[in-house]
């Protein structure tokens, strides 16, 4: 039986909750919903797992709602990873001490390769994530403005090596459209990265994506927009979870 962790999205800007669609900031949603009313709803319906964005930290290229983050991480149970403009060991320490379990790291691992890989040996493979966001196959940073030359599964194959344990890999050409995830691409990573633990993110449109992504045997699942949307419902996740539950 399958594992695969079901990890639902916050997303940040100016402290509330919002969705981008391809990564664009001018293509914002914002939600009412409170974060930490938000996570404490998911907690009631046996969520485990949250993934924090800070889409102001991640513009900004340092971290900026460590505060909401807090709140979340002092107020529930959950596991929370976060991310968003990680670019020094001060971001990374500032997010663990305020209670994240893993950390989130995108840019500053493509830029900064030999310091990532420095972090990933002194806090542990199990507690540093490498954030692998892709267009068209390509590595994509800064927020996903800046296109790079470098192919995805081969930064995969190479930083695996390295010692990174988790990967975040996100198909930013599907992110936030609710059209489905791509499917191809992590059949491929699981082909030529097999001992990597990859969560899949973005594009997930309801269970049924859900279901199609268990079955490739990944690590986890980011569930965004769809959640918001009510695509798929916090009581549809409860279900889920009670049937495959692991708190791995």
């Amino acid at each position: 039986m399958s594992q695969i962790r079901i990890i639902p999205a916050i997303d940040l800007i100016g402290g509330k909750c919002v969705r981008l669609s391809q990564g664009d900031y001018s293509r914002k949603t914002e939600y009412k919903e409170d974060p930490l009313d938000m996570a404490l709803r998911m907690q009631d319906q046996g969520v485990s797992y949250l993934h924090v964005v800070d889409l102001d930290g991640a513009r900004a290229g340092r971290i900026v709602n460590w505060r909401v983050l807090e709140k979340i991480c002092r107020n529930t149970t959950l596991k929370v990873d976060a991310g968003g403009g990680v670019k020094t060991e001060e971001d990374l320490r500032i997010l663990f001490d305020v209670g994240a379990v893993q950390v989130n790291v995108g840019s500053a691992a493509i830029r900064e390769k030999e310091l990532f890989f420095d972090w990933v040996r002194e806090y542990g493979p199990g507690r540093i994530i490498l954030s692998a966001d892709a267009r068209a196959g390509f590595i994509a940073i800064q927020g996903w403005q800046e296109a790079t030359p470098l192919l995805l599964e081969d930064v995969l194959q190479e930083y695996h090596a390295a010692g990174v344990m988790y990967a975040v890999c996100t198909d930013i050409g599907q992110d936030g459209l609710l059209q489905g995830p791509s499917i191809e691409m992590y059949q491929s990573i699981r082909r030529k990265v097999p001992g990597l633990q990859v969560v899949a993110s973005g594009g997930v449109s309801g269970m049924a994506d859900v279901e199609r992504l268990e079955k490739l045997h990944l690590s986890g699942v980011i569930i965004g927009k769809a959640l918001y949307e009510g695509h798929i419902t916090l009581s549809e996740l409860r279900d889920f979870i009670g049937g495959k539950r692991s708190d791995g």
